[in-house]
């Protein structure tokens, strides 16, 4: 059968929309499904970390997303109690974060995607994949209250969230999986000034992040290990005022502010995904979930579409079998990822740290070098290996800290 499209997106946020805008950007045809109309919000962990804002860079987006007022985050600090580890997250040609509302990321991706060439249908449902031979290669769906409607492409790429409807049809491999660890919700606030700063608050077997947003508000979000979640969520708003006021400090900030929005909040599982097989690709969360303590989900949805892209344009224009492609795409996303998602699994289970990460963190605790390096550790600039590596672990606690200057 005859393909109208060379790839069909289902999917139209965080990963879907820069994989169609990529790929259109490549001279691609290509269709973005997604049951969501735009702008509408979603479910996020709001942060962009500075190798996220890299990538808007690449894109021609940092523009756009400065311009809609979303203020720049310059310091992640980390309060322990005793001590505070604060620094600059990013690098010296991407130093600052940004924690956008989704109503406006995501409207400026899908726009972007359409700029580029690419055809949107809005509030469309897939309702299943059409395969031929054991390969993917169409979906079938309707629009809001349409007639169904088939459409055929040579890839189908998921990029619906854990959720996928794409992975739940084809049925990938799932690995390094490990259950609900964290239950979190959070909402927002005026009133709350944080001058460039997201805060984290690190509590026995509690915490809580606060960062600026759009239109002058904060985003606070607040975590309760996942064995007490039926009990939090029966008084949500009880249970979360309960944790900002263990920091009498933030909580007299906080008196002269105001919710202004619903709770929002879910524990989710942590599971890696093969993202590709006969006909399919997946990108995002649709591949690669895990806890959002770490806040990496929109940039890792980010590197997976530019790195997928890469892989799809190999294959669709003949310069290598689609398998070999693909599995280079997988290969690469999980030696990329893996440190990450060991680290955030762990953080996830609000256990105090082992007593020789405690040492560490005191002992750097003060050294503007060593805590910019913890900075970066958890705004995915450098990795947990890198950071945590006997050679790191030595330079930072040494007496001689002119090599720990920031990349």
């Amino acid at each position: 059968m005859a393909r109208t499209y060379d790839a069909i997106i289902v999917g139209a946020r965080c990963a879907g929309s820069p994989t169609a805008m990529l790929l259109a950007r490549r001279g691609y045809r290509v269709l973005m499904v997604d049951r969501a109309t735009f702008p509408s919000d979603t479910l996020s962990t709001h942060m962009v970390h500075p190798l996220g804002v890299a990538a808007l860079s690449r894109w021609g987006l940092l523009d756009r997303l400065v311009a809609t007022g979303c203020p720049a985050v310059h310091t992640y600090a980390f309060d322990f109690g005793r001590f505070v580890l604060s620094g600059s997250p990013g690098t010296a040609e991407f130093p600052v974060a940004y924690c956008p509302r989704r109503t406006v990321l995501d409207k400026l991706l899908v726009d972007a995607a359409v700029d580029a060439g690419a055809e949107i249908r809005e509030g469309f449902t897939v309702e299943d994949i059409v395969a031929e031979g054991g390969r993917v290669v169409g979906i079938k769906g309707r629009a809001s209250g349409g007639a169904p409607v088939t459409e055929h492409a040579e890839v189908v790429v998921g990029a619906d969230g854990r959720h996928s409807l794409v992975a739940e049809k084809v049925r990938p491999e799932r690995y390094h999986e490990k259950p609900p660890l964290l239950a979190p919700y959070y909402t927002y606030w005026s009133g709350l000034p944080m001058g460039g700063r997201f805060e984290t608050y690190v509590l026995p077997h509690r915490g809580f992040g606060v960062a600026p947003t759009h239109d002058g508000l904060t985003m606070i979000v607040a975590g309760w290990p996942f064995s007490e979640f039926e009990a939090i969520k029966k008084d949500v708003e009880g249970n979360y005022l309960a944790v900002l006021e263990l920091v009498p400090e933030f909580a007299d900030r906080l008196r002269g502010a105001k919710r202004v929005e619903r709770f929002a909040g879910t524990p989710v599982p942590n599971f890696f995904r093969k993202p590709y097989g006969p006909g399919w690709a997946l990108v995002g969360d649709a591949g690669y979930n895990k806890d959002p303590i770490t806040a990496q989900g929109i940039m890792d949805a980010f590197r997976d579409a530019e790195r997928c892209v890469s892989a799809l344009d190999e294959a669709l224009t003949g310069a290598r079998p689609f398998d070999e492609a693909m599995r280079d795409y997988q290969r690469d996303r999980d030696e990329h990822v893996l440190s990450m998602y060991e680290f955030t699994c762990q953080l996830a289970t609000l256990e105090p740290p082992p007593p020789e990460v405690q040492q560490l963190f005191r002992a750097i605790s003060g050294n503007q070098q060593a805590m910019t390096r913890f900075a970066q550790m958890n705004a995915g600039t450098i990795s947990p290996a890198e950071f945590f590596s006997a050679e790191n672990v030595r330079a930072m606690t040494s007496s001689g800290q002119a090599s720990m200057a920031p990349s």
